[in-house]
C-alpha cells in the first residue's frame, strides 16, 4: 500500500513543494554508521511504497568488512531486546553472523560480592555485535560486522554507497553542495549529516547556515582481549559482567563476551589511562579472567568520546543531524538512539517536507524527548555513585538483589539494575521506579540488615 502524502499542513495550509522530496530528488547522507544506513534504508522503503524514485548517495570511506581501525566505529556493540523486536517489526531481522552472541544474562560485581542478575522478561534480552569486523589480526572469515550488515541493507534498498571522504559540505544559493576528497562536487536537494562524534569531520556542517554545534562529550574506554572459546565460557560464560566500582569518575564498567573475544567498556567522565590501569587491578576484575593474565600487550585499545548532551542548530532548510552527532542516550544504547533520531527524521522528509519548520515540527520532538530523558540519567548515575562511595548501601543494594534472585521477593531491585546498565528502559522510567515506596523500604530495610550482620561480625 502506498503511503498518503499530505499536500497540507496541520493548520491546511500549502506546503512549499520545492521543500518536498519528489521523484528524482537527490539526498546525500554523510555518513554510513547505524544513523545514517537506517535513515536511508527507512527514507528509500517509504519511496518504494509510494512509487517515488529517490536518488540517495551514503559517503561513507570506511569499509566494515576490515578489521582493525579501518572498519571500526568504537563502541561495545550492545542491543537490547526491545529494539530487535523494533527491528525486525520494520523489516531487519538480524542474522546469527552479526549476533556475536546472545546474552542470557548479566553479573553484576561489587566488593561486597557477585550475583548473577537473568533478564526480567524475554523481550529484555540483549545481544552483542561487532560494530566493525573485529579487532586487530582476527581472521576475516569469523566475524561479520553489524554497521556493515545495515550499509548493505540500505544499498539493497536503493542506496548508492560512495566510498569517498567529503571534505566540504555548504549551502550554494539554498541547496547542498557536497564536496570529497578527489574533486567531486554534487547538489542535493536534502543534506543529511550522520557522522559520529569520534569523526573529526564535524566541521564540516558548520558551513551550513544552521550555527550547528556538536554535542558535548567526554572520553570513555574499549580494550578487545582475545581470550579463546574455553576461558570466555569457564569466566565470562553468557553474562555481561556489570562492575559497580568505587574508581573515581567512573561512571559504568562491563565485560561483554564476544565469540573468542571480550569487550571491556569503561564510561565516565575524562577516563585515562590511570584509571583504566586501576580497573584491571581490582580483583573483583581479575577473577573474570585466567590465573596470571594482564592486560599488558592488548593490541586493540581505544579511547572514543560519547555523547554528554545535546547539539545545536541541528536541522534547517534542506538539512538535518541525526545520530550520536545530534544527541544520543546519557552512556547508554547509542544504536538505539541513531535507530529513533534516523527513523523521525526520514519520516519527517518524507511525509512532511524537508524544511526548517518541518523538522523543528516533526523532528525535534524525538530529539528533546532524548535530551529530556537525559537530564533523568544524570539523578540516575547520581544515585549510582552515592551507592559506590557507601559500602552499607552496596551491601544492602547486593542483599536485596541476591533475595530476589533466590525468588523471596519481587525483583525491583534486579529490573531496576538490568534496565539501568543495558539501557533497556528510559533513565525517567528507571528513576521513578527507584522512588517507589516499597522499592526504598525495602532497600533501606536491607541496608540496615548488612549493618547489623557487619557490626556482629568479628
Amino acid at each position: 500500500m502506498a503511503i498518503p502524502r499530505p499536500l497540507q499542513d496541520s493548520q491546511g495550509r500549502d506546503r512549499n513543494p520545492d521543500l518536498r522530496l519528489k521523484s528524482g530528488s537527490r539526498v546525500a547522507v554523510i555518513g554510513g554508521g547505524p544513523a545514517g544506513s537506517f535513515f536511508s534504508y527507512f527514507l528509500l522503503t517509504m519511496a518504494a511504497q509510494a512509487g517515488l524514485d529517490l536518488v540517495v548517495d551514503v559517503y561513507e570511506p570506511r569499509d566494515f568488512s576490515q578489521p582493525g581501525q579501518s572498519g571500526c566505529n568504537k563502541c561495545g556493540g550492545i542491543i537490547y531486546g526491545s529494539l530487535v523486536q523494533s527491528l525486525a517489526a520494520d523489516g531487519i531481522s538480524l542474522p546469527s553472523s552479526v549476533v556475536q552472541q546472545g546474552i542470557a544474562g548479566y553479573t553484576f560485581h561489587t566488593d561486597e560480592g557477585s550475583v548473577r542478575i537473568n533478564p526480567p522478561s524475554d523481550e529484555k534480552r540483549i545481544a552483542s555485535v561487532r560494530r566493525g569486523a573485529g579487532p586487530c589480526g582476527v581472521a576475516l572469515s569469523l566475524l561479520a560486522s553489524f554497521d556493515g550488515f545495515l550499509l548493505e541493507l540500505a544499498e539493497g534498498k536503493g542506496a548508492r554507497i560512495v566510498r569517498e571522504r567529503v571534505t566540504a559540505a555548504a549551502m550554494i544559493e539554498g541547496r547542498p553542495r557536497v564536496t570529497t576528497k578527489s574533486g567531486r562536487s554534487e547538489e542535493y536537494d536534502l543534506l543529511v549529516g550522520a557522522l559520529g562524534v569520534n569523526s573529526p569531520d564535524l566541521k564540516l556542517f558548520e558551513g551550513c547556515g544552521t550555527g550547528y554545534t556538536p554535542p558535548t562529550t567526554t572520553r570513555t574506554h574499549i580494550t578487545e582481549i582475545l581470550l579463546g572459546d574455553e576461558a570466555i565460557e569457564r569466566y565470562l560464560g553468557n553474562t555481561m559482567h556489570v562492575f559497580l566500582l568505587d574508581i573515581p569518575r567512573l561512571e559504568f564498567a562491563a565485560i561483554i563476551p564476544k565469540g573468542e573475544y571480550a569487550t571491556v567498556c569503561l564510561l565516565g567522565r575524562g577516563i585515562d589511562q590511570e584509571m583504566v590501569d586501576s580497573f584491571f587491578r581490582r580483583p573483583e576484575v581479575m577473577r573474570c579472567f585466567p590465573a596470571g593474565w594482564t592486560p599488558a600487550g592488548t593490541q586493540c585499545r581505544c579511547f572514543p568520546s560519547v555523547t554528554l548532551g545535546g547539539a545545536d542548530g541541528l536541522f534547517g532548510d534542506r538539512f538535518v543531524m541525526i545520530g550520536d552527532c545530534c544527541v544520543s542516550r546519557l552512556y547508554k544504547d547509542g544504536i538505539g538512539s541513531a535507530y529513533r533520531t534516523a527513523k523521525a527524521a526520514a519520516q519527517t522528509a518524507f511525509l512532511s517536507g524537508i524544511s526548517k519548520r518541518d523538522f523543528h515540527r516533526h523532528y525535534r520532538p524525538v530529539y528533546a524527548g532524548i535530551a529530556v530523558d537525559n537530564r533523568f540519567g544524570k539523578f540516575v548515575f547520581a544515585i549510582t555513585n552515592l551507592i559506590k562511595r557507601s559500602p552499607f548501601l552496596r551491601r544492602g543494594v547486593m542483599r536485596m538483589t541476591n533475595g530476589e534472585q533466590a525468588g523471596f521477593a519481587t525483583p525491583r531491585m534486579s529490573s531496576v539494575l538490568w534496565d539501568t546498565f543495558t539501557g533497556n528502559e528510559s533513565h525517567q522510567n528507571v528513576f521513578y521506579r527507584t522512588l517507589h515506596p516499597v522499592f526504598m523500604a525495602r532497600l533501606f530495610l536491607e541496608t540496615v540488615k548488612g549493618w547489623v550482620f557487619s557490626m556482629k561480625s568479628p
